[in-house]
């Protein structure tokens, strides 16, 4: 977690020692999870650690989907909603979504 995330931990967990249940991308085991979907803008501060989140879960065996979206930051889906690169995060999500929660789905596929 870089020290923007550590510093935006509320209470006693900010600082170094933030649990892994605050931040997944903390745990030293990342096998077994379920399919992941994860996504970024470019210009976003947890950029690197969604790179590398998703790079290890797949390095531990697991499915992992990550999108980078050009020139967004941080939150920029709900801050701009109607922006195009919004509704596109917007669709990819509910889309992978979809496919994962779906009867027929096999998240090996994924």
């Amino acid at each position: 977690m870089n020290a923007f995330g550590r510093r935006s931990v509320p209470g006693d967990t900010a600082g170094e020692d933030v649990p892994v249940h605050v931040s997944p991308a903390l745990a030293d085991d990342l096998s077994g999870l379920p399919a992941a979907y994860g996504d970024a803008g470019t210009a976003g501060v947890f950029r690197d650690e969604s790179v590398d989140y998703a790079s290890r879960i797949r390095a531990a065996g697991g499915q992992a989907e990550l999108h980078a979206w050009a020139g967004g930051f941080h939150g920029f889906d709900a801050l701009f909603p109607q922006a195009r690169v919004s509704a596109a995060a917007r669709r990819a999500g509910t889309d992978w979504l979809g496919r994962v929660l779906s009867p027929a789905a096999d998240v090996r596929e994924l």
